[in-house]
């Protein structure tokens, strides 16, 4: 804790969703909120070093391209119908005949009311990998499955914009 009071939320309690339009099958998977661990929560900028002409005693430090990883979400695998399942498929399965379909997604830290904290906007994010399993007869352990998706930026959402999603979260855990 720290003298003021503060003390830093927990990182156990958050959601996922997808911002947009929705389609049926959006708006109908409850269990796409869920999620056992979101990483990749990561915005870098690239420093580019230039050392000044006949200047030995220091180099510039110039800043270059903003660089993230790809956001990873693991879950236990899903049966139910799921958009985020049905869109990797459709997009790592697929053959490039079709134009890859971005979405903007939302990743909400939570409070112990359950109203957002925080939030993190990823745009123009599609998925680049979607693994299930593995499988072990020798382990008594759920099946679980991890999505990848590639975006263009990361922002972190101030309060009062978080604040406006919590009708979105309130559907998503059913309040």
């Amino acid at each position: 804790m720290v003298a003021n009071g503060y003390t830093p939320p927990p990182a156990f309690s958050f959601t996922v969703t997808v911002a947009g339009s929705g389609t049926a099958l959006q708006l109908l998977s409850g269990a796409d909120a869920s999620f056992q661990e979101v990483s990749g929560v990561e915005a870098k900028i690239e420093v580019e070093t230039v050392k000044e002409g006949g200047e030995n005693r220091y180099a510039h430090q110039l800043p270059g391209v903003t660089k993230s990883p790809n956001l990873v979400l693991k879950r236990g695998y899903v049966t139910e119908p799921s958009f985020l399942s049905e869109w990797a498929a459709q997009t790592v399965g697929a053959t490039l005949n079709q134009p890859i379909l971005t979405q903007t997604l939302v990743v909400m830290l939570l409070g112990p009311e359950r109203f957002p904290l925080v939030a993190w906007r990823f745009d123009r994010a599609w998925p680049v990998r979607w693994v299930t399993g593995p499988f072990d007869s020798l382990k008594n352990q759920y099946l679980t499955e991890t999505l990848e998706f590639s975006y263009a930026t990361v922002t972190r959402m101030p309060m009062n914009e978080a604040v406006t999603m919590v009708p979105a979260v309130s559907a998503l855990i059913g309040y």
